[in-house]
């Protein structure tokens, strides 16, 4: 193989080497898209669904307002893998939890979507021992 080539093979590979390491930071998006971070909303409700799958782990609250009218807030989550970190399980939140949330609103007219949010029990006891809902930062190594 000749010095060129060797040359040209050896680029071919640090080119892809940094596509595929650029690829995770490209796919993943910020929320401001998405979500207002200049507002902020607060509920209470009661969970009727954990969906805790990937890339997002949503939760679903049935809240009523003051008419008795209920309307069902969808609370979008971080991923599985960075709430397991902080103890967060499938069954962290069982149906029928009531909990108390505040976060950005969805930008989307008319859709009852959170995120970024904050969360306790209804009597403002944290969800989990330590009251994250967010991941801490990792020290480092």
């Amino acid at each position: 193989m000749s010095l060129t080539q060797r040359l040209t093979a050896a680029m071919a590979a640090i080119l892809t080497a940094l596509v595929l390491l650029a690829a995770p930071a490209i796919a993943h998006h910020a929320s401001t898209p998405f979500y207002d971070s200049d507002q902020e909303v607060e509920f209470e409700g009661t969970v009727t669904r954990f969906v805790f799958r990937n890339p997002h782990a949503f939760l679903y609250v049935d809240v009523t307002d003051p008419n008795g009218q209920v309307s069902e807030w969808q609370v979008e989550l971080g991923a599985p893998v960075s709430l397991r970190r902080t103890g967060w399980t499938p069954d962290t939140l069982a149906i029928g939890t009531v909990v108390k949330v505040s976060g950005n609103p969805s930008r989307a007219e008319g859709s009852k979507g959170v995120c970024c949010v904050s969360m306790t029990r209804a009597d403002g006891s944290p969800i989990l021992a330590g009251g994250r809902v967010r991941e801490a930062q990792q020290p480092p190594r």
